[in-house]
């Protein structure tokens, strides 16, 4: 049986009840790793404490049994209250003097040596506790707790990103440009700081951890009622499968978007959660065909998907049927082989010897780039593609290649961020960066299956069409940056725009005008209309809208706020929708109806009043 006076103190003085959103948040993970920072301070401080207390109370066990003397020349002993007062302020050097009287030889004598004593075993506590604020564990607790607090204290939806590599940078700054929050876990101490660095709009929650252990992700926020989702973005294609797994047993409902390089791992992905899952070398091989055959359909889809501050990318010129050379053939170089051969293209092969494939049609060598062009006869091909895992030895290869064949379509693979000025100056026709790769897929699964859907439309179209669609965003957007939003027609949704919808003339023309001028329209186009689960892409102007239907908008990031203004804001709405001039503010409002009551008493007075003589 509980003793009930530790049961009552308990609930009197005890910790106040967790936030069920704190519960939630530490649901699984270790009571240990919660409450580390408390027991390495209670273990490691103990001694030095327990040195402290006992040469206070050997100094207040001395004052009382040495003998002191009264102003009257008698004998005065000390009592425990006026000896525990005199070590408290000498203990700590604040000093009242001789008090209350005078003291003994015996008793400057005692004191003399507890000052020193007191000295010896503060320095013992300050070093003990200065060597716990350095220590590894102690701070990687305290940043623990620091995390899991912060996480707790999320109100709006976040995304859980594992993997702070550069395709998480990268997702990470477009996340923030839209305003969506994000937690990170990353096993790097260096890159979980540099989040405090980036110049983002709120405040970032990192936790220097391993994405595989299901605990850390618990921590990080898994099982937060705002969790939006999970991206697993290591490097590691294990580590992403076991962030997956433990996404798909934990959270089922969550959407979760994994990098993978095996299609093996990525069958394992699908199996355990549904997870939408990219790899990067099948992802590029697709995008360089469309490259190559509809430049327009490339640059369209690119914009679509583009990182925000990212303008509209240039458009190429279609590549002429013809030989390609790779140079590099590891599993990139393999994978794109692959995608150009099944395209019905001719490719040769040339390998500086390091893979292990058997493939007799790979040209093995160890010559000088001059060297290896002439070997796979470049003079005769169309295109040349540098794709080891070396930079130097990329740039190397596209000047090699140019030189030999100035026609030559070149596409370069970038595999270090600061490279990129090299890049720059050499100046290939296309370059590979595979975390923007895996950037702008990610960035196509968030917005909504919709553009995932316009997307795989803009491939199977013809280039015409993706011309047209370009010219239409340009016509709008301009060539700056472009996003893409969903809107749905719905009561949760739009419930503002629910009268005009019935009246069977709602036309997508007239919810995209100016609100400042009627005549023009925002800077948006509507790319897909959704109604009983069929797309239709690219809609006129004239199309009229029904109650239940899904619009995906492309426009400037200004042109949304336009949009919002509209379906909040009842004075804007009337002018956009049907032309009426409505008072915006209370006192105008206010101003308006008592006129228009004004002028209606009067013309019911003028109606009532006898007719003229």
């Amino acid at each position: 049986m509980g003793n009930p006076l530790l049961t009552f103190w308990y609930r009197l003085f005890g910790p106040a009840p967790t936030p069920p959103e704190e519960v939630l948040a530490l649901r699984g993970a270790p009571r240990e790793q919660a409450t580390a920072a408390v027991f390495l301070v209670l273990r490691k401080m103990r001694p030095p404490l327990i040195v402290l207390v006992l040469i206070f109370a050997v100094s207040v066990l001395g004052l009382m049994l040495i003998p002191g003397q009264g102003p009257d020349g008698q004998p005065r002993q000390m009592g425990m209250l006026h000896a525990f007062y005199v070590m408290a302020y000498t203990a700590t050097t604040i000093g009242f003097g001789e008090i209350p009287y005078p003291y003994t030889e015996e008793q400057r004598l005692w004191l003399t040596i507890v000052i020193f004593l007191t000295v010896v075993g503060w320095a013992y506590a300050i070093g003990t506790l200065l060597a716990l604020v350095q220590d590894r564990e102690f701070r990687r607790a305290v940043a623990l707790q620091r995390f899991v607090r912060k996480v707790a204290r999320l109100r709006q939806p976040f995304w859980l990103i594992a993997g702070q590599g550069e395709t998480g940078r990268r997702l990470g700054d477009a996340l923030d440009a839209r305003r969506r929050l994000f937690v990170v876990v990353d096993p790097s101490e260096t890159r979980i700081a540099e989040l405090d660095t980036r110049a983002y709009h709120s405040d970032v929650p990192g936790l220097v951890g391993d994405p595989a252990n299901p605990g850390h992700l618990i921590a990080a926020g898994l099982e937060h009622r705002h969790c939006a989702g999970v991206l697993a973005l290591t490097e590691d294609d294990q580590t992403n499968l076991a962030v997956t797994v433990a996404a798909g047993l934990l959270r089922p409902d969550l959407p979760v978007v994994a990098r993978t390089l095996s299609r093996h791992v990525a069958e394992q992905m699908e199996s355990f959660s549904g997870a939408a899952v990219i790899n990067p070398f099948d992802l590029f091989g697709d995008r360089l065909r469309l490259a190559l055959q509809a430049p327009a359909g490339y640059q369209l889809i690119q914009w679509l998907t583009g990182i925000p501050g990212e303008p509209m990318p240039p458009r190429g010129v279609p590549v002429r049927a013809g030989r390609w050379v790779v140079c590099g053939y590891g599993r990139f170089g393999q994978e794109l082989t692959t995608d150009l051969r099944r395209a019905g293209l001719e490719v040769t092969v040339v390998d500086r010897g390091t893979t292990t494939s058997t493939d007799p049609s790979v040209i093995r060598t160890d010559e000088p780039e001059d060297e290896v062009m002439a070997l796979a006869d470049v003079t005769g091909a169309v295109g040349l593609i540098a794709a080891t895992d070396d930079d130097v030895a990329n740039l190397a290869l596209v000047a090699a290649g140019r030189r030999a064949n100035p026609e030559l379509f070149l596409v370069a693979r970038q595999n270090a961020p600061a490279n990129e000025p090299l890049y720059q100056a050499l100046n290939p026709d296309l370059v590979v960066v595979l975390p923007a790769v895996v950037a702008h897929q990610v960035l196509a699964y968030l917005g909504s299956p919709v553009l995932l859907h316009l997307l795989r439309e803009i491939a199977d179209r013809d280039e015409a069409w993706s011309k047209e669609m370009v010219d239409r965003l340009v016509q709008r957007c301009g060539t700056g940056e472009v996003l893409t939003w969903r809107l749905a027609l719905t009561v949760a949704d739009t419930p503002t725009l629910l009268p005009w919808l019935r009246t069977g003339q709602a036309r997508l023309g007239d919810l995209l005008r100016d609100s400042h001028d009627r005549e023009q329209s925002i800077a948006a186009v509507p790319l897909v209309l959704v109604r009983d689960g069929a797309e239709r892409v690219a809609p006129g102007n004239d199309v009229i809208l029904a109650e239940g239907d899904e619009i995906l908008i492309g426009g400037q990031p200004g042109a949304r706020q336009d949009l919002d203004n509209v379906l909040l804001d009842e004075a804007t709405r009337e002018y956009v929708l049907h032309g009426h001039e409505v008072p915006s503010g209370w006192l105008w409002r206010t101003l308006a109806a008592q006129r228009s009551a004004r002028v209606a008493d009067g013309v019911s007075a003028g109606g009532q009043g006898p007719g003229p003589v």
